[in-house]
């Protein structure tokens, strides 16, 4: 049977197609990808956000723990059915299937009033404000509240390079290129304390968890931890090579984990003050760094295009995600510890799925490089900032149906069934799930015809995986070609050049 790979090509980037196929950027096929769960019947795409901003859900690269390589899952289906079947605990996995459905990240506010590029944005704790640095030497405080104006504080001499509200909320820290920190109390008087804490640009600043310390980064290669209400000096840590671009508090405040352009990631015990371990696998500059929830691992971004998650207690790379086509600026766990947030000079946000180490959606919005992004408190919104001069904030969704039974979960130990069991893999968990089925003697008529058409679902995406997979390196060879063609062009420009002089 012969097969028409260019216009099956064509027919699938249709706009009319149901399923939107889609690959991470500059993926390989490695192994026959996975078939994608689905579980109900399907449904009708969702609109994108309005103000032109785009949301696209996609499958993506299954990371390898603790070795780094990966296995593109290359389909995507945007119906109802398949964002049913993604749940973010596997333990719950069972009761959770069927009780709720993931809905897409929507573009809930923006706001305009910065005159040069976004470096930071944060959330207050309970969400009333929002903070954000530009280079425009500006901290602005939003209100989320609508029809509130905003605050510009203005006080550093050259631009505003990373702000963070104190845990309580009544301070926010701001570093500069002016070399300086500054707390701020936002309010409407923007009074300010001001100290010199470094000879160069302070890049990053984290307070701890108690609000009592505050740990700064700066290009002149050292780490400073300093007392909030005194703004007194405690010590350094100075063993990077280059300009350290961030550093964090672990949740328990007994680490910290910094980010240089020495192309490092390293972790210091604030006790001892040492150095405990570098993690030294990125390829490039190491730009944002932060522990995850739990304080049992880290993620890093980096100027690779890639981010990396690294297990702090095992001193593992766990999982590897290269899902950005340029440099990832910045990146932000969700309170449950699920899922991760990050933003590139590609202009686009991607929301990794952590338990199941793959892309869930990608956000379009900025026009021009992503620079910021930070998950609320709550989780329930996170706020990007970009070289538009403008802040984004965008209301989650996707965890609104499940975060609480996460947290049910980790507290409990108990799925919705009430059985208690520990952490399954996906497919023991999918086992377990039929078994209860076919032992349920109560199951109605209604239950069966969707449990066919879940099936039927299953093996059509099963054989799209298949097909996608093959106009995948279709189209890979097609851009070796073109490669080689353009090599070929350049080198004969070359030699007529050659021959003119």
């Amino acid at each position: 049977m012969r097969i028409d790979f260019q216009g099956l090509s064509a027919r699938l980037r249709h706009p009319s197609c149901l399923h939107f196929l889609s690959w991470p950027e500059g993926g390989t096929p490695s192994a026959p990808p996975a078939p994608l769960k689905m579980a109900g019947p399907p449904g009708r795409p969702r609109p994108p956000p309005a103000g032109a901003v785009s949301c696209r859900r996609a499958r993506a690269e299954r990371a390898c723990p603790f070795k780094g390589g990966r296995s593109p899952l290359r389909a995507d289906a945007v119906t109802k059915g398949a964002r049913e079947a993604r749940k973010p605990n596997r333990g719950a996995r069972e009761g959770v299937m069927a009780a709720a459905c993931l809905e897409d990240p929507s573009l809930e506010r923006h706001f305009k009033g910065h005159r040069d590029a976004v470096t930071s944005v944060d959330f207050s704790l309970n969400k009333k404000q929002l903070a954000s640095g530009s280079m425009d030497s500006c901290l602005m405080i939003w209100s989320m509240r609508p029809q509130m104006r905003a605050y510009r504080f203005v006080g550093h001499k050259d631009a505003v390079m990373c702000v963070q509200f104190s845990p309580s909320g009544h301070l926010v820290a701001s570093g500069s290129r002016d070399k300086t920190v500054r707390l701020w109390v936002p309010s409407v008087k923007g009074e300010s304390t001001v100290f010199k804490a470094h000879t160069a640009t302070v890049r990053s600043v984290h307070f701890s968890s108690d609000g009592q310390s505050l740990v700064t980064a700066s290009d002149d290669k050292t780490i400073k931890v300093w007392t909030v209400h005194r703004q007194k000096f405690l010590f350094s840590l100075s063993q990077h090579i280059n300009w350290v671009r961030c550093a964090k508090f672990s949740p328990d405040g007994r680490l910290i984990v910094s980010a240089s352009d020495d192309k490092t990631v390293k972790l210091w015990d604030k006790t001892s003050r040492e150095c405990i371990h570098s993690f030294c696998e990125h390829g490039g500059f190491v730009n944002h760094v932060e522990f995850h929830p739990s304080g049992t691992c880290i993620a890093a971004a980096g100027t690779d295009n890639t981010v990396k998650v690294w297990d702090v207690r095992m001193n593992r790379l766990l999982q590897h995600y290269q899902v950005h086509s340029a440099v990832v600026n910045s990146l932000s766990f969700h309170p449950s510890g699920n899922y991760l947030v990050t933003a590139s000079n590609d202009s686009t946000l991607k929301i990794l799925d952590l338990l199941e180490g793959r892309l869930l959606y990608t956000l379009h919005g900025h026009q021009g490089p992503a620079t910021c992004v930070a998950f609320s408190r709550t989780g329930d919104s996170f706020a990007s900032g970009g070289s538009d001069e403008q802040v984004m904030v965008w209301k989650t969704n996707f965890d609104a149906a499940d975060y609480g039974d996460v947290l049910k979960t980790q507290k409990s130990g108990t799925s919705v069934d009430g059985t208690h069991h520990n952490l399954q893999s996906e497919m023991e968990c999918g086992v377990h799930l039929k078994k209860t089925k076919t032992q349920d003697p109560g199951r109605n008529h209604q239950q069966q015809e969707e449990e066919t058409i879940a099936n039927t679902l299953e093996h059509i995406v099963g054989q799209l995986d298949v097909l996608t997979q093959t106009v995948s390196i279709l189209e890979q060879r097609l851009t070796l070609t073109e490669d080689k063609l353009k090599e070929c062009l350049e080198n004969q420009q070359k030699i007529i050049q050659n021959k003119v002089n």
